[in-house]
């Protein structure tokens, strides 16, 4: 191959793709699209408060009633004195938005009954509210029912919550304070990014073959160039505009929000703070929300995950990173171009492609396993054989891999790209072609043995 002629037909290719005017729209419309969805989301969420709710509370046990005080959303009004019947026939006379009926207190089993009616079902927010209050107001009677002074202190007290740290140890001894959270979530990422950059630009890939192919430009080029420099050149190409262009919207996505964010300001969005916006999007309740938060903001705490990714071998994940998403979109893209050269539209492609994403689909429902057991057989052989391997190793490398897995890993996928590429710049040479007739993997074959 003459790399001069590669270089030239990558230059063509990136050049013809970033000056073309779809290029130019979804670079600058993609990021307002994103930032106008995340910020409407922002407002939507923050600014949207439940209506309050009615609820009448006929309570026949006589201890929960106290529990239900009223909040922004929920307003309890008694109506123990009257009959259940008459309240749920007269909701919406007496404004009501539905009744609680709490059922008479069982002695034997310190529980009690809860029926909610309304019109119309509640939210799942509201439901839980309630049903929290409940259960709340029948652990302090069963508390109160052993008549211990204190107990409710006691068993408050005896409540254990250990949290176990972790440690690595280096060759020389030294120990290195480690976070299995930090890396199952970097783990994720990494395994989730690589399966969506192979899929998307290897798909880049064959739509570019297929519209070459179908406009008949490509009989004028494989004129002048050898079928093999030209597919190179292409997927090459292509890789560097995906880049160009998904960086573009990184940075352009990144400066929307920021100026949208800081131009609307929170006061803006509804005076609602952090706290209130994660209670009314997570149902949690304050108490709740307390408790968290101030586990959460524990010193101790915050320096494990800080220290867990001071620690991490940035070197190593970015180096691999670079050389998995290298060599495995080489090795896909090389597949979906000789896909591409065999028909003349898109939906051809659906059984040719079907052997192509079961592999793809497949390392990455390993990936999301890995992070559970990044040692078990099946991680192992996933980050093994060449189809996978760029996917389930990258989310086994938070949790460290021994060298020789990683090397024998990467010249086996290496060793694959070769064998695999050159099988496809066989199949595309004779493919791209072709006109008229619907390929099949048969037609591969024999495409790969004649040229």
């Amino acid at each position: 191959m003459n790399w001069k002629t590669i270089g030239i037909i990558i230059s063509r290719e990136y050049l013809n793709k970033v000056k073309k005017k779809s290029f130019i729209w979804t670079t600058l419309l993609v990021p307002i699209l994103v930032a106008g969805l995340t910020i409407g989301i922002m407002v939507a969420v923050m600014n949207t408060k439940e209506k309050t709710k009615a609820i009448a509370v006929v309570d026949r046990s006589g201890i929960v009633l106290p529990y239900l005080t009223d909040s922004e959303t929920i307003s309890f009004q008694d109506f123990s004195a009257m009959p259940l019947d008459s309240v749920k026939n007269n909701l919406s006379v007496m404004s009501l938005d539905g009744v609680l009926s709490i059922g008479p207190l069982d002695s034997l089993e310190k529980t009690v009954s809860a029926d909610l009616y309304s019109p119309k079902p509640f939210g799942m927010e509201l439901t839980d509210n309630v049903n929290s209050r409940i259960n709340r107001a029948v652990e302090d009677y069963r508390i109160a029912s052993y008549h211990i002074e204190g107990l409710d202190q006691i068993l408050k007290d005896v409540k254990a919550n250990v949290h176990m740290r972790s440690y690595t140890l280096g060759e020389d001894g030294e120990e290195k304070i480690s976070e299995a959270g930090v890396y199952s979530i970097l783990s994720m990422i990494l395994g989730i990014f690589l399966f969506l950059f192979i899929t998307l630009f290897g798909g880049m890939v064959m739509s570019a073959v297929i519209e070459e192919k179908a406009s008949r430009v490509v009989e004028v080029l494989v004129s002048s160039v050898k079928a093999t420099e030209l597919m190179f050149g292409k997927i090459i190409g292509i890789a560097l505009v995906a880049l160009t262009q998904f960086l573009l919207w990184l940075v352009l996505s990144a400066a929307i929000i920021g100026i949208g964010g800081a131009a609307i300001g929170f006061d803006k969005l509804g005076g609602q703070n952090p706290s209130e916006m994660v209670t009314s999007m997570s149902g949690v309740d304050a108490e709740q929300l307390d408790a968290m938060t101030a586990q959460l903001s524990d010193e101790s705490e915050l320096s494990v995950v800080l220290s867990t990714l001071r620690n991490l071998p940035y070197g190593q994940l970015i180096g691999l990173f670079l050389i998995y998403f290298i060599f495995g979109y080489l090795l896909y893209a090389s597949m979906f171009a000789a896909i591409g050269s065999a028909v003349e539209n898109e939906g051809d492609t659906q059984q040719l492609q079907l052997p192509l994403t079961i592999p793809l689909m497949l390392a990455y429902i390993i990936a999301l396993y890995a992070f559970r057991a990044p040692d078990s057989s099946i991680a192992f052989w996933g980050s093994i054989i060449p189809f996978t391997s760029p996917i389930v190793m990258i989310s086994r490398l938070p949790f460290g891999v021994p060298a020789w897995e990683i090397i024998l890993s990467v010249v086996l996928l290496i060793i694959t790209f070769v064998i695999f590429a050159w099988a496809s710049a066989k199949i595309y040479k004779v493919g791209i072609l072709m006109f008229g007739k619907k390929s099949t993997w048969k037609d591969l074959w024999k495409w790969f043995r004649q040229s």
